[in-house]
């Protein structure tokens, strides 16, 4: 009676381990067709996002060119190019020659990579050839904190404190002026110097700095003179990338820099950059259809090549100077 027991339990349990198999061969067709409604889903949902970017991107660029034909169709092409005064809201015609708003944004822009450069790329050597793993991760999140801030709080920040600052040191320091908000710009981007140009000497083999120690080389030295130049072209690459930066702030020049578009360099007087003159008119100083209206879109065309140019070239630098390793 045992055995016949213990075989009629053997048969049920056998049963049970045929039914759980059933089962499992089940939800394994059903987790199959879920994935392969996942699998077929999803390639269609990211070719609409591409699509739709694409799509964004072209109509931003036959707004501007459009707009822009219209503008041109007013003011010719050479006295817009080739023209020292922006005058737009003069009587009659104006003068919209855009030298003195490149002038601007070139004096910004430089300022900030003065500050900039040297800050970021210390930063990003310390952070890679110095620092312990422990201090990188409290020190690069902390100095990337600086990107997440609105830049309308830089503009005031360079306006309400930096600026009465420099005018302790620089007594004919005007309110607005160039040199405030193109060292705060310098600070804004910081970060993106700093990380772009860590990762990139990250990326450089350990092995090389170990052959430079081996043969007697200081830290310094191999930082220096080994990790420095295998690493170039993605630091070149971050520079370019923080002047395009600087070149299309907005409103740290808008709130600090001024609305007095001039071909001087003088560092201590207001300026006018072109994406500040965008600002003015976009908050409606000019009435739609006036020409007024069209230079905005002028000048943001010149923007646009400005930054396409900056962005192509760091492309090349990075492609052309890419160390393989």
């Amino acid at each position: 009676m045992q055995w016949k027991g213990v075989t009629t339990l053997a048969f049920v349990k056998s049963d049970e381990k045929k039914v759980s198999i059933r089962e499992m061969i089940k939800e394994n067709k059903s987790k199959k067709g879920a994935s392969t409604i996942i699998e077929k889903v999803m390639p269609l949902l990211l070719l609409i996002t591409a699509v739709v970017s694409v799509l964004t991107t072209v109509g931003i660029l036959f707004t501007l060119i459009f707009e822009t034909a219209t503008f041109f169709s007013r003011v010719p092409f050479f006295d817009y190019i080739t023209g020292t005064k922006w005058l737009p809201f003069v009587e009659a015609e104006g003068n919209y020659g855009v030298l003195p708003l490149i002038t601007g944004t070139l004096l910004i822009a430089f300022i900030a990579m003065a500050v900039a450069i040297p800050v970021g790329l210390g930063a990003a050597i310390f952070l890679s050839e110095y620092a312990s793993d422990r201090t990188r991760r409290i020190i690069k999140p902390i100095l990337e904190v600086l990107a997440g801030i609105p830049t309308i709080v830089y503009g005031f920040f360079a306006l309400t404190f930096v600026t009465p600052l420099l005018k302790q040191v620089i007594p004919d320091l005007g309110l607005f002026n160039a040199l405030s908000p193109g060292i705060v710009v310098g600070i804004m981007i910081i970060p993106m110097i700093a990380s772009l140009s860590e990762d990139a000497m990250s990326s450089v083999p350990r092995s090389m700095r170990e052959g430079a120690l081996a043969l007697g080389a200081t830290r310094f030295e191999v930082a220096i003179k080994v990790v420095l130049p295998a690493a170039l072209s993605g630091i070149i690459a971050s520079f370019v990338l923080g002047i395009s930066r600087a070149i299309g702030e907005t409103m740290i020049v808008t709130v600090a820099g001024g609305a007095t578009p001039t071909m001087a360099t003088d560092v201590t007087s207001s300026i006018q950059t072109m994406t500040a003159y965008i600002v003015q008119v976009a908050t409606g100083d000019a009435g739609y259809g006036t020409t007024v209206y069209y230079s905005i879109y002028a000048v943001g065309m010149t923007l646009f090549v400005f930054t396409l140019v900056m962005n192509l070239l760091a492309q090349f630098i990075t492609k052309r100077f890419r160390e393989e390793y």
